[in-house]
């Protein structure tokens, strides 16, 4: 192993984030990549009415994690940074007076090592059996195995829109 390497370890165990206290996960939900995807659509999908499954949700992400949504305005894109807590006192009141049902529909994945990066592509509904949608596009997660189980690091996500239409490469084939 070269010198620096020997030196920069140390320095990189040091820094490395903790993962602290969290609820704790089901593990069927974060013993695979398709568990914790799963569950993730799964936690934040509902009729209007019900509560989400936030305390699942935040079983499946590291305490650091954050979620970051993709807008445009004119002709420039933007990107909101919320941390866990921050999204979900955004979205949970209107989830709670909204039905809001989303799906993966298809996934492409790249991993190496402890780390995997998906691009998921899903579809939302208002309502569980509404035939159009009223969202589609591609959510970016970044996960990481700690030798246990999966962790989700980040979400971006970024919506489908005119003259933005999702590539065929990233749409169920068949």
């Amino acid at each position: 192993m070269c010198e620096r390497a020997l030196t920069t370890l140390p320095l990189l165990l040091l820094l490395a984030l903790p993962l602290q206290a969290q609820p704790e996960a089901n593990p069927n939900d974060v013993a695979s990549v398709d568990a914790i995807v799963t569950a993730l659509y799964e936690s934040i999908s509902g009729p209007a009415g019900q509560e989400r499954q936030w305390d699942r949700f935040r079983s499946l992400l590291v305490p650091e994690a954050r979620l970051l949504p993709v807008g445009v305005q004119a002709d420039s894109a933007f990107l909101v940074v919320w941390d866990v807590e921050s999204y979900i006192s955004r979205v949970s009141q209107y989830f709670l007076e909204n039905g809001f049902f989303e799906v993966e529909l298809s996934r492409t994945t790249e991993s190496f090592g402890h780390i995997m990066h998906t691009f998921s592509t899903y579809v939302s509904y208002q309502n569980e059996d509404d035939e159009e949608p009223i969202a589609r596009g591609i959510n970016s997660i970044q996960l990481m195995n700690d030798g246990s189980r999966w962790w989700i690091v980040n979400i971006m996500w970024d919506a489908e829109r005119e003259g933005q239409p999702i590539p065929a490469k990233y749409l169920p084939q068949g």
